[in-house]
């Protein structure tokens, strides 16, 4: 399957094993609770599916790579103490608490979550020292006398033997107690997942063309060499850095992040044409409406893959755009619900009922923190609130009367409204330019198809389109789903 599939499966398992009886039990009891094993490629984004899964579940999560620990740090220190059975008095051994298991009791103290998931990376690869631990640990859930509290998901994961030499098998009798999930890399999976975290245009498009160079690995004779869906994410990420510092990437950084140095030249000389278009083809005069006719001359006559090349810029800053569209909306509306908590609060002064909603929002970024939810949006969404909430504070006379304090609050949400009408406005303006901009240089063809399809695929750009609406996109929409569905009956047909 493919990795937003074990993702649902995952989620699944989660609600599954915090659901509850009509007495307050758990449904499946602890000892039926089998952990889940992801084996796949290294990259593909296992990591990545946990932090999603604890910020949407709303539970804690704790990760390790296992591989960094010795016997002692995963299972604790071995002492001495002294017990009376049958009225004799008896040494034993016992073991301090794990690191691993210390950190699961310091999560749920610092955040007040009960539940969560313990995600232990690179399972299959442990020394032979702890191996026998970690697989006493999966199959009874302790490490030495010490036991995983109750309600915690245990998700492991490893790498295929093929892609590392370090890699244990793991017996039947652990297999037989184990969730296994063998997870594939997936393009179209990835692309959707790429589209809705803003990689890179440029990454974006050269893979769209040369999927093939998604995920390789591949022994040669100067080692190993390989392209994963890691490295392409953190050079989309140190590209956007490069660009904003007006530094020129080359082949020696593509390589760093893609290290299959025949795809990062590839991939260099593809950026470099991307940047080039960019360029030649004005983008951004072409989504302000001002096209010079040699423009759409040059576009109607240029190849196939150069027009594919442009098409992506135009996505890519329309998705652009429409993200912050996205942003500046959800922005609004935490600040109109923010608000409508101070109106509530009234007569009590709006400051002091801001700088309370403020220290709630801190509070839940801390806690958030603390629980592993890397929701990176959701960060940003809530630092952007308490930024312009404290502008708010600012603009607020403390020493006024609270309704000219309210006065303040409402003229400022109404500049942050107004600022959310022009940014979708602007925004719907260039669909729209864009959407000229094809007609008039191609016509109804292959191209505007494929250019609706991808407006369709991204994320922001669905969700501008399905909140502000756009009459391009939807007349040729309808077109599209005419033409499919006239082949489908010709094909039912045949």
């Amino acid at each position: 399957m493919n990795i937003k599939q074990a993702k649902e499966q995952i989620r699944n398992t989660l609600r599954a094993y915090l659901s509850r009886d009509a007495l307050g039990n758990y449904r499946i009891p602890a000892v039926r609770q089998r952990p889940v094993l992801l084996i796949g490629p290294p990259g593909i984004g296992k990591t990545q599916i946990m932090e999603q899964i604890a910020a949407e579940e709303n539970v804690g999560l704790v990760s390790y790579t296992i591989t960094h620990h010795t016997r002692q740090s995963a299972i604790g220190l071995p002492f001495i103490e002294k017990r009376v059975y049958d009225g004799t008095e008896h040494t034993v051994t016992e073991y301090t608490m794990s690191e691993i298991l210390g950190s699961v009791y310091r999560l749920m103290e610092t955040t007040g979550l009960r539940e969560g998931i313990l995600f232990l990376d690179e399972i299959n690869c442990v020394s032979e020292t702890l191996a026998p631990m970690m697989l006493q640990f999966l199959q009874c859930k302790t490490f030495g006398n010490q036991k995983l509290p109750e309600g915690w998901l245990i998700v492991a994961a490893g790498n295929p033997p093929e892609y590392n030499r370090s890699v244990r098998d793991f017996d039947v009798v652990t297999l037989d107690r184990v969730k296994r999930i063998t997870v594939e890399e997936d393009f179209p999976v990835w692309k959707e997942y790429a589209l809705r975290k803003g990689l890179h245009g440029a990454v974006i498009s050269y893979l769209d063309l040369r999927k093939e160079n998604f995920y390789r690995i591949e022994n040669s004779a100067e080692g190993m060499q390989f392209a994963t869906a890691r490295g392409w994410e953190d050079l989309s990420e140190i590209l956007y850095a490069y660009e904003a510092l007006g530094i020129a990437p080359d082949t020696e950084l593509a390589v760093q992040y893609v290290q299959m140095p025949s795809v990062a030249r590839d991939f260099t000389n593809c950026y470099a044409l991307y940047n080039k278009y960019r360029q030649v083809y004005h983008i951004d005069d072409i989504l302000q409406g001002r096209v010079p006719k040699v423009t759409v001359t040059e576009f109607a006559s240029a190849p196939f893959d150069e027009k594919l090349a442009v098409m992506g810029l135009l996505l890519s800053r329309l998705g652009e755009a429409s993200r912050e569209t996205r942003r500046q909306d959800a922005l609004t509306a935490a600040l109109y619900d923010a608000s409508l908590a101070v109106k509530a609060r009234l007569p009590e002064p709006p400051v002091r009922s801001l700088q309370d909603i403020v220290e709630i929002r801190r509070t839940t970024l801390r806690r958030a923190d603390s629980a592993g939810q890397e929701d990176r949006e959701q960060q940003m969404l809530r630092q952007s609130e308490i930024k312009r909430l404290e502008d708010y504070i600012r603009a607020a006379d403390e020493s006024a009367e609270s309704e000219q304090q309210m006065e303040t609050v409402r003229r400022l949400f109404a500049e942050d409204s107004a600022r959310r009408e022009k940014t979708a406005d602007e925004t719907g303006k260039m669909f729209d330019n864009a959407f000229r901009f094809l007609e008039n240089a191609v016509g109804p063809s292959q191209e505007l198809i494929l250019f609706v399809t991808e407006i369709t695929a991204g994320y922001d750009t669905s969700w501008y389109v399905g909140e502000f609406g756009c009459d391009a996109y939807f007349r040729h929409n309808r077109e599209l789903l005419f033409d499919q569905t006239r082949q489908n009956i010709l094909d039912r047909l045949k």
